[in-house]
């Protein structure tokens, strides 16, 4: 099997469940710890990737670290958080109970 067989076994696998799959990206880098997959994505693309509490995400890293150990490697995936990923969290505006009523117009 050729040395890069995971990073292309990922691509493959990402490309077939993400709609955006011209931004899929992968990065492969080999140290001492063994090899590790930095993935980028559409940020529309993170949420099927990640899937419901993360169980694709964790699906996809037992799958590529088995590939992993078919060549003898220790493979690792990151996903990287795309531009503008997370939304930063809505502040919610303070108002007093005053305030309230006054919006009511009573």
């Amino acid at each position: 099997m050729p040395k890069d067989s995971d990073k292309e076994f990922l691509e493959y696998i990402i490309k077939a469940l993400v709609d955006h799959p011209e931004d899929v990206k992968v990065d492969r880098k080999v140290d001492e710890m063994g090899v590790l997959l930095s993935l980028k994505i559409n940020s529309e693309d993170m949420g099927q990737i990640i899937g419901k509490a993360g169980s694709t995400a964790r699906s996809i890293r037992n799958l590529v670290r088995i590939v992993g150990l078919k060549n003898h490697a220790r493979v690792n995936l990151k996903i990287e958080e795309p531009e503008g990923g997370r939304a930063a969290p809505r502040e919610r505006k303070e108002t007093s109970a005053k305030e309230g009523l006054d919006d009511l117009k009573l």
